[in-house]
């Protein structure tokens, strides 16, 4: 048995799902913030985001997304749709990743077809937002 699925027995133990504090970083250095909640049901995923907006455009400040996606040992891909968030947001984002050995963090890269693309960092559990914030800044 994978330490990912040890990670998913504790997390059907605690309503399959776990909080995400992540950053998704642009190529020219901009990272936006973003929770997440994700869902591992065998080797799928599927979850929420919630994240500012970034345009200004938004029917409101915050703005949510659904994920879908699937889990192969520690690969993890999912896509990212927004939910009514308004211009700028109408495109699919897609995102392959790697969880780490230690269970509590998912990083990889994340992309809009043909527009833009960038990395992402997702670290599991309260009080990580910091962390993430900082381990973007130096891997930037």
């Amino acid at each position: 048995m994978t330490r990912w699925h040890d990670w998913r027995r504790a997390s059907e133990r605690a309503k399959s799902h776990r909080r995400l504090h992540g950053l998704y970083t642009y190529a020219n250095g901009l990272s936006i913030s973003f929770m997440a909640t994700l869902i591992d049901s065998g080797s799928v995923l599927s979850g929420s985001t919630t994240e500012p907006c970034t345009t200004g455009q938004c029917p409101s400040d915050t703005i949510h997304a659904n994920l879908a996606g699937r889990r192969q040992a520690s690969a993890v891909t999912f896509t990212k749709i927004y939910e009514q968030a308004g211009p700028g947001y109408e495109r699919p984002v897609a995102y392959d990743g790697v969880l780490a050995s230690d269970m509590n963090e998912i990083e990889g890269r994340w992309s809009i077809a043909g527009a833009l693309s960038g990395k992402f960092l997702m670290i599991r559990s309260a009080g990580k937002a910091v962390a993430a914030e900082r381990k973007v800044a130096v891997r930037a």
